[in-house]
């Protein structure tokens, strides 16, 4: 395999095409890992949750960082690490044409609010649930992929199929 460092631009070509992250959020020294779906605009991911554990760390501490990966079977892989900052969009005149632009974006995918509201064991029922849209501001973005092929030719058009 030949492996190469990616271009801010395949990057974010590798994120835009992706659906699927792994969100990493720390609290103290305990750090916790869990997947999202989440769409892209600009210099933004966007997303959704219920009110649990991964949105109360963020709320402590909003540094997060994503996962994003690409897989080609036998052909290669890429991977994209985003560091960014998490920013709640709550429900509130200030924060509405946020939230309905993410909303918007999310729609777009069959199942978008499934990671962020089911949960494995029956909840208790409640008068109000409380649901999050948040997004995640880009602030750094680095990447690598894997071809098959000669490590010593590295011809980054390799990475298009």
């Amino acid at each position: 395999m030949d492996v190469k460092e990616l271009t801010r631009e395949e990057c974010m070509g590798v994120v835009a095409a992706g659906r699927l992250a792994h969100l990493a959020c720390c609290r103290g020294e305990l750090p916790y890992v869990i997947p999202i779906y989440y769409a892209l605009d600009g210099n933004y991911l966007y997303s959704f949750s219920m009110v649990g554990k991964k949105i109360e760390w963020l709320r402590e501490n909003p540094h997060a960082c994503l996962l994003i990966e690409q897989f080609k079977g036998e052909h290669g892989w890429a991977s994209v690490l985003i560091s960014g900052q998490y920013q709640e969009l709550p429900d509130t005149e200030q924060w509405h044409q946020e939230r309905i632009h993410a909303w918007s974006l999310l729609e777009h995918h069959t199942n978008w609010w499934e990671p962020g509201a089911l949960k494995p064991q029956a909840q208790p029922l409640a008068d109000h649930y409380s649901h999050v849209f948040y997004s995640i501001g880009i602030e750094e973005i680095t990447g690598r992929s894997a071809l098959p092929g000669d490590p010593w030719n590295r011809d980054p058009s390799n990475l298009q199929e």
